[in-house]
């Protein structure tokens, strides 16, 4: 089978996999900054590891979230890139259905979020609920999600299961709006 793959930078992490067909290679790098600087090279040390070049590849999976709202950007933004300069497709997956896989359904996945919270998802066999942001202290029975690099692995598999349909193009998955604020300021008046 021809290479995906699959990247993941949706917290503080470059995390990347190679579904080689027969296995799955996967390196994860921790990062609290940088990902932006770091990811491509990191990518191309991934491919070289394994006697691969960007040309060798079939698809692009990216983890689409929830997750740090700039490294979500930073992860789609590049697959999306890749897939358009080398005219493969960039399969798009949730950190939930990647957390999920392999597992009976209905479950409720559990992801972490900042300030001891949790972002939950309902999956049936057929769909999923609408996401959600809870207390971690009131989520519940869930399944926690896995690793960084279990879950880039997870993104892998099901990017390749996915890869042979039409996808429509990644987004990130945000459960809520950004932190930032307006400015408070009014704008300047410009004078023509």
């Amino acid at each position: 089978m021809t290479p995906l793959l699959a990247i993941d930078t949706s917290a503080a992490h470059c995390a990347a996999a190679l579904h080689l067909g027969d296995r799955i290679v996967a390196r994860i790098e921790p990062m609290a900054k940088g990902q932006a600087e770091r990811l491509m090279p990191f990518l191309e040390e991934l491919l070289a590891s394994e006697g691969l070049v960007w040309r060798d590849l079939a698809a692009i999976g990216v983890g689409t979230g929830p997750g740090n709202f700039t490294g979500l950007r930073i992860g789609v933004s590049a697959a999306r890139g890749l897939a358009l300069g080398l005219g493969i497709p960039a399969i798009g997956v949730s950190g939930f259905e990647a957390a999920g896989l392999g597992h009976p359904r209905p479950v409720t996945i559990a992801l972490p979020a900042p300030r001891d919270h949790l972002w939950l998802q309902r999956l049936s066999k057929t769909e999923a609920g609408a996401p959600c942001l809870a207390p971690a202290a009131e989520a519940g029975e869930v399944l926690h999600g896995p690793e960084a690099q279990e879950l880039v692995r997870a993104i892998a598999e099901i990017a390749r299961e996915r890869a042979a349909t039409p996808q429509p193009r990644p987004a990130p998955l945000y459960v809520r709006p950004a932190d930032a604020a307006p400015p408070r300021d009014p704008a300047p008046v410009l004078i023509g």
